[in-house]
């Protein structure tokens, strides 16, 4: 078997289908199986699969696992010479899966790759990034605070750490958790995904960890379409355009764990502490900066008070696991 393609199911039957589908369309060169994990969907999605193609490997998880540990499932019970994390919204096309193995062959001294993520209307998506020192960047959606440390960061013209557009191969830190192959046999030294992850950010401390035994590269020509929140929205309800970006929801609130949770692991307690700080501290800003601009904008300010009791919510839960993750204990930081 050249290649174990693990797509995870959370309620996204016509998602998997569709995924599915675009496989066996475009991947003829290497042989390949595909396991899909169930996060306990309790939907048809099982009957649907076996039925259209009855070789593919079903895992049913019991509960909600989340991202890291139904990967890891999936990995545990891989065939395959490679592993292939693939999310349920993504779309192969052009022979992407051939390609992306192909290429990694061509590269011995890599460990892993990405490819080139399409929206759906085919233009670019951010498809891996480098590192920022301490997680600097994960201050930058912060409502007010963050309009600071992006001013520094162009005042002192740092690299912008995302790769939306890839010319030829790029050399990367870490790989967007839609489409990441791995050679397996490097998983023996790097380890799994830290199953302490929920839900974001455990794909970013995996690759801190691959890329310690070798290079992650970002392909261009290989191209998958990936749709973007498909396979977390029946998990997160939200409506706003820039939902990664949001901090006071559901969502934003695991955003700010597993961000958290990836800071410990990755970068040690001085940077946890200090970005934590920062995170509280900007409850007071936020407060004094949305009260001047009630009394100068009205109904024209770009905040509601809505969004600032939505934020103190989000960073009292965060405090709630504050020395579990300052001790680095074994826990699932699912944030609720």
């Amino acid at each position: 078997m050249d290649v174990s393609i693990i797509i995870i199911n959370y309620k996204s039957a016509r998602l998997v289908m569709d995924c599915i589908k675009s496989i066996y369309q475009h991947t003829h060169q290497y042989s390949f199986e595909i396991i899909i994990v169930d996060n306990d969907s309790k939907d048809n999605c099982e009957a649907m699969a076996l039925r259209a193609y009855p070789n593919t490997r079903w895992l049913q998880t019991g509960y909600n696992a989340g991202f890291a540990r139904a990967n890891n499932a999936g990995i545990r019970i891989a065939a395959g010479e490679y592993a292939l994390i693939l999310n349920a919204d993504t779309i192969i096309t052009d022979s992407a899966i051939d390609k992306s193995i192909t290429l990694l062959k061509q590269h011995p001294e890599a460990v892993g790759c990405g490819i080139q993520l399409l929206n759906t209307d085919g233009t670019n998506q951010i498809s891996g990034a480098h590192f920022v020192k301490g997680g600097l960047n994960t201050l930058l959606p912060l409502p007010y605070f963050g309009k600071l440390v992006r001013y520094l960061g162009y005042r002192f013209k740092s690299t912008i750490p995302s790769i939306q557009t890839i010319k030829d191969k790029v050399n990367v830190d870490w790989i967007v958790g839609a489409y990441i192959l791995v050679d397996k046999n490097v998983l023996a030294k790097s380890g799994l995904m830290d199953e302490d992850f929920f839900m974001y950010a455990e794909e970013i401390e995996w690759c801190s960890r691959l890329r310690k035994h070798g290079k992650l590269y970002l392909f261009a020509e290989p191209k998958v379409i990936h749709i973007g929140g498909g396979t977390s929205s029946d998990y997160y309800t939200t409506t706003e355009n820039e939902n990664s970006k949001n901090l006071w929801n559901k969502k934003g609130r695991q955003i700010i764990v597993s961000n958290m949770l990836r800071i410990r692991k990755q970068f040690g307690i001085g940077w946890f502490l200090l970005i934590a700080a920062t995170y509280v501290l900007e409850i007071p800003i936020f407060f004094c900066c949305l009260l001047a601009s009630k009394i100068i904008s009205g109904s024209k300010a770009k905040y509601r008070w809505q969004n600032l009791s939505g934020y103190t919510i989000n960073i009292a839960v965060l405090l709630r696991y504050f020395y579990k993750m300052l001790l680095n204990k074994p826990y699932f930081y699912k944030a609720s």
